[in-house]
């Protein structure tokens, strides 16, 4: 799992006690069903056997685009192949590639009619911007949404554009947007940034200005951690990467540049001479998602997608090996497991009616780049026909605060989009597994944010219906001390076959999952 970082598009040991072991599930009928045969194949020791070779030192951490996360990448492919279970691409590939960018953070200045400001303090940039430019167009909120739209009647094609955080509302204090007194994603530091740079690339701008007064500390901070790192961060690579300028600006940059900002939101060209000079050492990285398929049977062409992170943090300045066990090597065994249950199931002639698409991912450790790059750039298979995503990110492990009461695993976000999802969820559960379902990181108020944290959140803002399954963070979170001797193996087992379960229902009813709540 990805450490919460502020960008807009930024405890004590679990221990392998035996206490309070997991109940046994009892079949009440005479004999097993179907689904439970194929369950009781995931077994402790298969997923032992798996994670001492997938967290071993061999692995090297598992860092994004290293050659431990090769490694890493080419032991999930041969286990699919192994099983017989074919490549999600057309061609046999299993290997999605995902280009990312090495961002070297850029030194320089921007300069408006002489006078110098000072990256870092007064302007904010995570990218190269190079030119000269004296006409500046100016749209207001720059919000571009069906009820409320900033850049009708005007043209912005190569034009560099400036815009405020914020959005308009009515003399009875209802928000344009929304219509209610509730203001809208506009507004939320999370999406203001990255919906307005991107309606701006869509509309065929040149770069944008961001003027951000309330949340200009937050991305300040942000860009300072980014600073310190020696090694730069990383993002998607995209086609206009070099081209597109994306700067913030404080309150005194932004009144240098236009004086009225503060006080209109009227279109205008702006003529005040704007320099940039802002450069950067970037380089590629290659990486990949691992992505499997087993083809349904009456329901090919629609798809539940299982995901888990094949990535971790790789190797501390001090040399020790990150060897993530928890994080996420427990979801990319249990995804393997799962895998492994339904192409039996398929083999004996009991395949799922939807196809089942099993997603290891790159990057999620340095953004959920390569669910990203799935759900934003290339699905292997179309959203609109994507039913569910369930995504496995650490659950081998006892958060330390359910000590002496085990058997549990955390979900997230069953509910966020689909109550029947969660309803189907919870009477699976039942059905089956009988572990308590924490719900404590599903609260909209979790100063964890959990619910952004992990690779289901760019399917879930695509408005498929996700749940994220987890275990809470212990005290070898992102540490070398997390290691496969410490998971607890039957816990790891119960949670995995929880998940084939909850798979195996949705594959396998009548109708699609029902989408009833959608994204806020």
């Amino acid at each position: 799992m990805k450490k919460l970082v502020l960008i807009a598009v930024g405890l004590t040991m679990a221990c392998n006690s035996s206490q309070n072991t997991v109940p046994e599930k009892k079949e009440t009928a005479t004999s097993p069903s179907v689904e439970t045969t194929y369950a009781a194949t995931i077994t402790s020791d298969e997923l032992k056997e798996h994670l001492y070779v997938y967290a071993s030192d061999e692995f090297e951490g598992r860092e994004t685009g290293t050659p431990g996360e090769k490694k890493a990448a080419a032991y999930i492919k041969d286990e699919y192949v192994a099983l017989g279970i074919p490549a999600a691409k057309e061609n046999g590939d299993y290997y999605q590639e995902v280009p990312l960018i090495m961002d070297v953070m850029p030194t320089g200045e921007l300069r408006i009619n002489g006078m110098d400001y000072k990256l870092g303090k007064d302007v904010l940039a995570f990218d190269a911007a190079q030119g000269h430019f004296s006409d500046i167009v100016y749209v207001g909120y720059g919000i571009d949404d069906k009820n409320y739209n900033d850049y009708e009647g005007i043209d912005i094609k190569g034009k560099l554009v400036l815009v405020k955080f914020g959005e308009p509302v009515n003399a009875d204090g209802t928000f344009k947007v929304t219509g209610t007194r509730n203001n809208s994603k506009w507004s939320k530091v999370s999406d203001a940034y990255g919906m307005r740079s991107k309606a701006i690339q869509e509309r065929g701008g040149l770069g944008m200005l961001y003027y951000d007064d309330t949340n200009y500390t937050r991305y300040q901070n942000y860009f300072n951690r980014r600073r310190q790192r020696s090694s730069g961060g990383l993002s998607l690579k995209t086609t206009n990467d070099n081209d597109f300028i994306n700067v913030v600006l404080n309150k005194n940059v932004a009144t240098a540049l236009y004086p009225s900002i503060l006080n209109t939101t009227s279109k205008d060209v702006i003529k005040t001479a704007l320099d940039l000079n802002l450069s950067s050492d970037s380089g590629i990285i290659e990486s990949e998602n691992v992505v499997a398929v087993i083809k349904g049977t009456t329901k090919p062409d629609e798809y539940v997608v299982l995901s888990s992170h094949l990535d971790h943090i790789g190797i501390t300045d001090k040399g020790e090996i990150n060897n993530g066990a928890d994080d996420d090597g427990s979801g990319t065994v249990a995804l393997l497991e799962i895998a492994e249950a339904f192409k039996k199931a398929a083999d004996a002639g009991n395949g799922p009616k939807r196809s089942i698409v099993f997603l290891h991912v790159t990057g999620e450790e340095k953004g959920l780049l390569g669910s990203q790059y799935y759900t934003d750039v290339q699905p292997i298979f179309p959203l609109s026909q994507t039913v569910a995503n369930l995504n496995i990110d650490m659950i081998g492990r006892i958060d330390p605060k359910r000590e002496g009461n085990r058997n549990y695993v955390y979900l997230i976000g069953s509910d966020k989009l689909s109550t029947e999802l969660h309803n189907l969820s919870e009477a699976v559960n039942k059905k089956y597994m009988n572990i308590e379902l924490d719900y404590k990181y599903n609260d909209e108020n979790d100063p964890n944010r959990f619910y952004y944290r992990s690779d289901h959140y760019n399917f879930a803002k695509n408005n498929i219906p996700i749940i994220f399954y987890f275990n809470g963070t212990h005290a070898d979170y992102h540490r070398p001390s997390d290691t496969p001797d410490k998971i607890n193996y039957d816990l790891l087992e119960n949670r995995t076959r929880l998940v084939f379960h909850t798979a195996w229902e949705i594959a396998n009813r009548d109708q699609k999952i029902v989408v009833d709540k959608g994204v806020k």
